[in-house]
């Protein structure tokens, strides 16, 4: 499938001088930026350095919780089809620990964002080998699962859907802000995870908020669960060890 190229986007080109809509797709020296003019927000993808090396360095390896949920153990590493890609950061996770991952993200804009972020990890020394376990498709999740022919069904499909907005707004980050500006909720939530447990050979794994309610009142096989996350998994089948 094609990627995301964000001179193919067919958006209005101007300077940044010139602004007449709140938020613009920014090129600069060194990335690719999403700015929102009304809440002063940038948003980009940086898989080399901040947050993600951070969680590469010190997230705890297989034994955090989302490395149990995906059923992450020693000689398993299971191919994952993240289908709410986002920002990237839990597919980058899977694939520091190893995993094959393909990501699917149905807004054009964060997928360029993203493509941008992996090209960049794929130039640097430290995180190139992870890069390159990540596949990026720009397309509907929903679409794109139920297309998939059988030889390529992914062991564990993995979900992070919008959750709802929260009243104390001013609470959540800028680059959160401008993310939920532009791509909304998931009101197809439900039927996303229907279509991930038709598509998973061996689990489904749902991001939740610890005290949300199961995403489409699906009650799961088990919960794992960390201070301000749970993860609801619906088991399958066992996932094989690879040698």
């Amino acid at each position: 499938m094609k990627q995301p190229d964000p001179d193919l986007l067919e958006l209005p080109v101007t300077s940044l001088d010139g602004t007449v809509t709140d938020m613009q797709l920014v090129k600069t020296p060194q990335r690719l930026e999403l700015h929102q003019a009304s809440g002063g927000g940038v948003l980009y993808i940086d898989f080399v350095s901040g947050k993600s090396a951070h969680r590469r360095q010190f997230g705890g390896g297989r034994g955090q919780p989302l490395a149990r949920a995906a059923g992450l153990k020693k000689g398993l590493n299971p191919t994952v089809l993240d289908a709410t890609a986002g920002l990237g950061r839990d597919a980058f996770v899977l694939a520091t620990l190893g995993c094959k991952v393909q990501l699917v993200e149905r807004s054009p804009i964060i997928a360029a964002l993203l493509q941008d972020g992996l090209d960049r990890a794929l130039e640097d020394a430290a995180v190139r080998q992870i890069a390159a376990r990540m596949e990026l498709f720009s397309a509907d999740a929903i679409i794109f699962m139920r297309g998939l022919k059988e030889a390529y069904r992914p062991e564990v499909v993995y979900l992070d859907p919008m959750y709802p907005h929260r009243k104390k707004s001013a609470l959540v980050k800028k680059e959160m802000r401008v993310f939920r500006s532009l791509v909304g909720d998931d009101p197809d939530a439900a039927e996303l995870l229907r279509t991930a447990r038709e598509c998973a050979i061996a689990r489904v794994v749902v991001k939740r908020p610890a005290k949300a309610d199961f995403l489409g009142e699906a009650e799961p096989t088990m919960s794992i669960k960390s201070p301000n996350t749970r993860y609801d998994v619906y088991i399958k089948r066992g996932l094989q060890t690879v040698d």
